[in-house]
């Protein structure tokens, strides 16, 4: 890249995030233009503890069953990993992605599990990507029948033309990438493949390198033998969906709203694409700004919207922090160690 170019792109870079700063105020200030101090506090006063209890434990059982689900997808590098330590770092990772966002948290509990397991990071890499696919692909099939279901205030339409034509081209993105992911590990695993002929023209330090990785994430990227955990993959992000709708149901029993099951269904994919949106866009409250919105499509207040909200982030931040700090300290991890040089499964080889 030229200077100028560089230049250019620099300026742009530094306002990105005050220009999603603003948006999210402009943003959050326009749902709250009819909320009440007095009525959010008497609702906050109201709350019911139990089922705020329940937030968190919905909150941790997610995360146990997408444990569950990790484990299926690590059976072809090792199997008879513990859920429970798959658990951990993947709250690990979630409670470090915070202090350090842009992905970090992937791959920190990759990491995490690939030392205590002795396995190679990028084939442990590889298995998370085949989670955020399957997850992506469950997502997208469960738009058209929150679409089905759910009837809401959208005169003009263009929520709901927006959600279909985004569920539909996140379907479609999802499986080429999951077709490129085949196409890759059957190019690197090949003796002659392009990526590696490709990687042999650079200097032989960096091309050493280069193939050895390339060929670990290759190794990752392959699914269950078993036809039992295939279906059990699937059948868990379904699971792993159906849990997250229900930190919205607990929340609002906990401050006395209750919606139909399917808008709770709904709710989660209006939020599922706001949140990927806010992320390029860096805005500031995203996930506040959007609950409230969709919430109130349905007739809720902002005042119990927002007590809602500020629930399930605080169960998740409580429960990432308590479980991933424990996590942490008990794997005993320490950052500034290198990754000791391994040899790969022997299942793969």
């Amino acid at each position: 890249m030229s200077e100028a170019a560089a230049s250019a792109r620099g300026p742009g870079r530094r306002w990105l995030p005050w220009v999603g700063t603003l948006l999210g105020l402009a943003a959050l200030a326009w749902v709250l233009r009819r909320f009440e101090l007095n009525r959010f506090l008497a609702h906050v006063a109201e709350a019911d503890a139990r089922f705020l209890v329940l937030i968190a434990f919905a909150i941790m059982a997610e995360q146990l069953v997408r444990a569950w689900k990790w484990r299926q997808l690590l059976s072809p590098l090792r199997k008879g990993i513990g859920v429970f330590r798959l658990f951990g770092a993947i709250m690990a990772g979630y409670l470090l992605a915070i202090v350090v966002p842009f992905g970090f948290g992937t791959v920190a509990r990759s990491w995490l599990v690939a030392r205590r397991e002795d396995l190679m990071f990028a084939a442990v890499l590889a298995t998370v990507a085949l989670d955020r696919l399957t997850d992506g692909l469950v997502f997208a099939a469960l738009v058209p029948l929150a679409l089905a279901l759910v009837a809401f205030p959208d005169p003009s339409g263009g929520i709901r033309a927006g959600l279909l034509w985004g569920g539909a081209g996140s379907f479609a993105l999802l499986v080429a990438a999951a077709a490129a992911l085949i196409v890759y590990r059957r190019d690197v695993l090949a003796p002659d493949g392009r990526l590696l002929r490709l990687a042999s023209r650079l200097p032989p330090r960096w091309a050493d390198t280069i193939r050895g990785q390339a060929t670990f994430f290759a190794d990752g990227v392959v699914w269950p033998g078993e036809v039992w955990r295939g279906a059990g993959i699937i059948l868990a992000s379904v699971l792993i969906k159906l849990l997250a709708v229900t930190h919205f149901l607990w929340a609002g029993l906990a401050f006395g709203v209750t919606l139909q099951p399917a808008e709770y269904l709904f709710v989660i994919v209006f939020l599922g694409f706001l949140i990927i949106i806010g992320h390029f866009l860096r805005m500031l409250g995203g996930f506040v700004v959007g609950s409230i919105f969709v919430l109130g499509l349905f007739g809720v207040a902002p005042e119990p919207a927002l007590a809602m909200v500020l629930a399930v982030q605080g169960a998740s931040l409580l429960s990432v922090g308590a479980i991933g700090a424990l996590a942490l300290w008990r794997q005993g991890s320490a950052f500034g160690q290198d990754e000791p040089h391994r040899p790969c499964a022997p299942a793969l080889r």
